[in-house]
């Protein structure tokens, strides 16, 4: 799709959500860059998350809404866990398992995967049907390593890697 084009309809898409908008900047938890931000907006159907992100390495990322407001290093045991203050995948209905963004027996955080291109710059947005902007607050939106097959198999938490990218929701989010 042209770029022209494609900016064209994610505008009107993002019209009428511009008063319940959130920006999210994403900081790269190795470096403490920042990396861009995610513009996060509601629309009839569901919530919008767009990045305007650069500098990541290329391919499909797993994204989550993690449930801590937090991008700080945790310990688990006498390891370092980087991005590990954010806590695990935001699960309020206690699920326990990981999933796609449309069903409804997993993870509400559970996001569709990010691409990001090959020159490192992430553009296209993804939506996600189940998630209000209201589920944002006190949380933070997570970039890990490697993709997300949206299972806990073969791997738990959809194969993905390491936490990479990081950035906490501002406690002021709208309520919708």
């Amino acid at each position: 799709m042209n770029r022209y084009v494609f900016s064209f309809l994610l505008s009107a898409i993002s019209l009428n959500a511009v008063a319940n908008e959130l920006k999210v900047n994403m900081t790269d938890l190795n470096t403490g860059k920042s990396v861009g931000q995610i513009t996060v907006s509601k629309n009839k159907y569901g919530t919008l998350f767009v990045p305007a992100l650069s500098g990541i390495s290329g391919g499909l990322h797993g994204f989550h809404i993690h449930e801590n407001a937090s991008c700080e290093p945790s310990m688990k045991g006498d390891v370092k866990v980087v991005g590990g203050g954010a806590g695990g995948h935001f699960d309020p209905s206690k699920t326990g398992k990981h999933g796609f963004p449309w069903t409804t027996t997993n993870h509400l955080g559970d996001l569709p995967a990010l691409y990001i291109d090959a020159d490192g710059k992430g553009e296209y947005p993804v939506l996600a049907p189940r998630v209000k902007l209201k589920h944002l607050k006190g949380r933070s939106l997570m970039i890990h390593v490697g993709g997300d097959n949206h299972s806990d198999h073969p791997n738990a938490l959809g194969g993905g890697g390491a936490r990479l990218i990081c950035g906490v929701v501002e406690s002021k989010s709208p309520k919708k």
